[in-house]
Formats: C-alpha cells, sequence, structure tokens
C-alpha cells in the first residue's frame, strides 16, 4: 500500500488493482461517486442546438445546412484530435488519483459533446447533399461522396460503437464506491484511441470535401 497526498489526508491506493480506498475513519464511498454521469445543466444546450438542426432541415435553408456541417464536422474533427493527440500522451502519464479526478470532469460533458456533434455533422450533411443534387449517379463527383459516406459512416461506427460505451463504462466504474483505477485507465486509452483514429480519419474527408469544393 502506498499513499497519496490529498488536501489534508492521506489515502491509501491498492497499487495492486488501483483502487483508491477511503482514509481511516472515513465513509467507503469514493468522494468522486456524487458527479453526475449525465451533466444535466448541458441538456438545455443540447435541446437548442438538436431544434435548430431540426428546423434547418425543415426549412431547408442553405445556409444554415452548411452552417451545422461546416460547424459541427469542424469541432468534431478538431476535438478528436486534441483529445487523441493532445490528452491521450497526457492522461498516459497522470497518476490514478489524478486520472480519476479527471475523468470525473471530463467524460461527462464529452457524453453529451461527442454525439450530439456526430448527429449534427451527419444530419446536415445528408439534407445539404440532397438539396444541392449531390446524391444523384449523373453528379460528376459522385465517386467522391460515395468515398465521403464511407468515411464518415466508419467515423461514426467508431464513435457510437467504441468511443461512446468506453465513455459510459469509465463514468458508471467512477460511480462506485471504490473505482478501479487500472481499468479506467483501459477505457481511457480506449477512448483517447478512437478519438484519435476518428480524428485521422477526418482529415480524409477534409480533402474529399476541399476537392469537391474546389471541382
Amino acid at each position: 500500500m502506498t499513499s497519496v497526498a490529498d488536501p489534508g489526508i492521506a489515502r491509501p491506493i491498492d497499487v495492486g488493482r488501483g483502487e483508491v480506498a477511503p482514509p481511516d475513519g472515513a465513509s467507503s464511498r469514493s468522494p468522486v461517486g456524487a458527479f453526475a454521469i449525465v451533466p444535466l445543466a448541458g441538456l438545455p444546450v443540447v435541446a437548442v442546438v438538436i431544434g435548430a438542426l431540426v428546423a434547418a432541415i425543415a426549412t431547408n435553408r442553405l445556409w444554415a445546412l452548411e452552417f451545422f456541417h461546416v460547424a459541427g464536422g469542424g469541432l468534431w474533427t478538431g476535438i478528436d484530435l486534441f483529445v487523441g493527440l493532445a490528452i491521450g500522451p497526457i492522461l498516459g502519464r497522470m497518476s490514478i488519483p489524478a486520472r480519476i479526478e479527471f475523468s470525473t470532469r471530463f467524460m461527462p460533458k464529452m457524453l453529451l459533446i461527442m454525439p450530439t456533434l456526430v448527429a449534427v455533422t451527419l444530419a446536415a450533411g445528408w439534407q445539404l447533399a440532397r438539396k444541392l443534387g449531390n446524391l444523384s449517379a449523373g453528379y460528376p463527383q459522385h465517386g467522391w461522396i460515395i468515398a465521403s459516406f464511407i468515411v464518415v459512416g466508419a467515423m461514426a461506427i467508431i464513435a457510437l460503437g467504441l468511443l461512446e460505451p468506453a465513455n459510459v463504462a469509465v463514468l458508471f466504474e467512477l460511480r462506485k464506491p471504490q473505482p478501479n483505477g487500472e481499468l479506467i485507465g483501459k477505457l481511457m486509452k480506449r477512448f483517447v484511441y478512437t478519438a484519435g483514429i476518428t480524428g485521422l480519419m477526418q482529415v480524409a474527408t477534409l480533402v474529399i470535401m476541399t476537392r469537391l469544393a474546389s471541382a
């Protein structure tokens, strides 16, 4: 057993499993266990964004569709690259208690941000392609459109099938009385690696989109 300094107390850590144990005489409940898995304060923001997206699709206005597609795609790309290439290496060098503290603040927000960006980008992009006639087989750059669908579809599968489940698993592990730091570290690695992969795939979509725009 080793100990990690906490403000005013020493909290033992079971090095074997990476579990954070409570200090002597304290409750067995981990101090990080009270956080909200879904940050309720962010739900109204998500509702406003989705509502505006629905309005843009319903009115079929070109500027609104382009805004949601470009802004959503840009944020999706930037966040994925930042998480995978910047946060990932930093997280790997952090101590187990530091990983837990970081995860309780970071992962709940990502649970709202990433699905929203994926939905906004894909829905607006599909409607934009319909409005511009890019889905037609007669469109001169139809092959590039198909390539973008393949890349974006793969990114969506990775984001919703691997990244988000890892996010949710981390959050539920953190809610346990004694979170397993090693398991959290493994799940966080999966999260940042998949974010980095989708970020690099986003670069491919940027190549395709700029190719279409310059055609």
